[in-house]
């Protein structure tokens, strides 16, 4: 009977032994961070990875949370600019816990803070937003408008033993409604662009055109007038060379006339002429040498 009883205590005690040793090591990974809690009240942080010891449960209890970079997606909201544009944007954000204890005093789990960074980030977006022109986050200034909202947020979350270390839009159209208008009006913009662009080349090529023939009339008038001149020395000195040479012999140039007369008028087949032998035309041909006759 004693040995019965004493094999049960020892029982009991070898299961207790196992389950304080159970209850009071714990581990902690390398992407974890906790807080240890003694019947509730915050008694110690654990960033470390490795094996750690505490009071067994329920003294003690050990709350785990993640200590990489976590995402947040805020529903996709639609904001107006200054400019009175409409503007869907959906952003997004990247946060850690930097404070395990504020956080679980604060947020009480990530479900929780994932809820609450959106609602920050979604007030943020609109109330920067809000704030600056269409065009300002369609250009380079975006970056800056992001960075705006990043310290923004990151103050709000600051509290909550949060550290935000971005937020960024994925995207940032406009309403289907409005683009089709938008891209309607930017149409007939570069059309109407396109089309000064054709006027204004169709009236240079008018003025090279116009340029270019009224040079050519120019050349055209001056190269005529330079011919005309030319021409007309020409025949000034050709009329006084024949001047000259026939000036020297009166008779030749009777006879070198008369020549070409019968040239002209009896040169052709089908000519007829009905003159008088004795007429004053043909008194070369009545002035054969003796020896023709």
């Amino acid at each position: 009977m004693n040995r019965s009883l004493i094999s049960g205590i020892a029982l009991v005690f070898g299961v207790t032994l196992v389950w304080v040793g159970a209850t009071s090591f714990f581990t902690v990974n390398q992407v974890e961070q906790a807080i240890v809690l003694q019947l509730g009240e915050y008694r110690n942080t654990i960033s470390e990875p490795g094996l750690h010891f505490k009071a067994p449960w329920p003294f003690q209890d050990v709350v785990y949370f993640d200590s990489r970079v976590l995402d947040v997606d805020p529903p996709t909201e639609e904001v107006i600019a200054s400019d009175q544009k409409r503007l869907v944007v959906e952003g997004y954000g990247r946060w850690r816990i930097t404070d395990p204890l504020q956080f679980f005093r604060s947020m009480g789990s990530e479900q929780a803070a994932t809820s609450r960074l959106s609602s920050i980030i979604s007030a943020s977006l609109r109330r920067v937003l809000g704030n600056v022109t269409l065009a300002s986050v369609l250009s380079d200034k975006r970056a800056g408008i992001m960075r705006e909202i990043t310290q923004e947020v990151a103050a709000q979350a600051k509290p909550f033993g949060i550290a935000v270390i971005d937020v960024r839009l994925r995207r940032a159209d406009l309403p289907e409604e409005n683009s089709q208008a938008i891209y309607s009006r930017m149409q007939s913009e570069r059309q109407r662009e396109a089309q000064e662009f054709r006027a204004e080349g169709d009236e240079y090529a008018q003025r090279i055109r116009a340029a270019a023939e009224k040079d050519r009339t120019v050349i055209i008038a001056d190269a005529q007038r330079q011919a005309q001149i030319q021409r007309g020395e020409g025949e000034g000195l050709a009329v006084k060379i024949y001047a000259d040479a026939f000036g020297k012999d009166p008779n030749f140039f009777a006879f070198y006339r008369s020549m070409q007369a019968y040239r002209e008028s009896l040169g052709a087949s089908n000519t007829t002429l009905v003159l008088s032998p004795d007429s004053e035309f043909f008194r070369y041909f009545n002035q054969l040498p003796a020896k023709l006759q």
